[in-house]
């Protein structure tokens, strides 16, 4: 198995439309890329921890790309606003990708020229790729959100 994170926008609807995705073997929902170590929700919603709402995505590569999650990733959300997805602004909000690997690195990166090259967006995309670093898991009730509310899509 292998993982990817994603930060996308508020964790609850990115995790619902990875939990769909044949060949995901499993989700959670946290933070990461901040300075401030063991975030709470709280904490990182007060801007002051520097961390991103992700989604930790483990997948079999056997049955799901790395490329075909990415696809998903610029599919869910609009990359090129920043620090912000719809009504939510904040930097824990930023579009970015975490990688774990030179492959992953290299990957997302073409991913991204290919999108700022298709006619998809008009505006620069501002997503940051860089290094995965500490990953601090969400509390059980931020875990599968949309589903145990009955909203997940």
């Amino acid at each position: 198995m292998d993982l990817a994170t994603f930060g996308a926008g508020c964790f609850w609807g990115v995790e619902a439309a990875f939990r769909k995705v044949k060949g995901v073997v499993s989700t959670s929902v946290g933070y990461m890329g901040g300075h401030f170590p063991n975030p709470l929700y709280l904490d990182v919603l007060s801007r002051i921890t520097g961390h991103a709402e992700v989604v930790q995505v483990e997948y079999d590569p056997q049955q799901v790309s790395y490329d075909e999650l990415l696809e998903i990733f610029w599919n869910i959300h609009d990359p090129t606003t920043l620090n912000r997805q719809g009504p939510d602004r904040g930097e824990q909000y930023r579009s970015v990708i975490f990688f774990y690997n030179a492959q992953q690195e290299e990957t997302a990166k073409h991913s991204k020229a290919k999108q700022q090259q298709s006619s998809r967006f008009d505006k620069d995309i501002v997503t940051e790729i860089v290094p995965a670093g500490e990953y601090y898991l969400a509390t059980p009730e931020h875990q599968q959100y949309l589903e145990k509310k009955g909203r997940a899509e």
